[in-house]
């Protein structure tokens, strides 16, 4: 698929740590950054929210019926998401919010938590933090 490299987990799963340029979840660590979808977590090849594309949203839009909601975290810098992105995915039914990574993965996993049709493109940060959950 466009957009995403090799890995893959085959469940959606909650983030519970991230930087270092990677993610932990269900036990495990992902190098690089990744996408949270109902199909599971992908590893998604973006390095700067900034060079986000549409063909790399791809795998979201080909699972358009189970998401309600993508967020996209952008890194540590807030960038503009292309207007054709935004257009696309509300033709899909889709509602999107770009925001930071950190910002991004707290809300991902209040939705998940609350068995939402929830989405995240992730582009990974250095900056290592732990998610406090609850």
């Amino acid at each position: 698929m466009a957009g995403e490299a090799k890995g893959h987990y085959p469940y959606q799963a909650q983030i519970d740590a991230y930087g270092d340029f990677g993610f932990r979840f269900a036990d495990m660590s992902h190098r690089g950054s990744l996408l949270c979808l109902p199909s599971g977590m992908h590893a998604w090849e973006v390095a700067n929210g900034r060079e986000i594309t549409l063909e790399m949203l791809q795998p979201v839009l080909e699972r358009a019926a189970d998401i309600d909601v993508l967020l996209i975290g952008m890194g540590d810098d807030i960038a503009p998401l292309a207007r054709e992105i935004r257009q696309t995915l509300a033709e899909h039914k889709i509602i999107v919010e770009a925001v930071g990574t950190s910002a991004a993965i707290s809300t991902y996993n209040v939705l998940f938590s609350e068995s939402r049709a929830v989405a995240a493109a992730l582009v990974a940060v250095e900056r290592p933090s732990r998610v406090r959950n609850g």
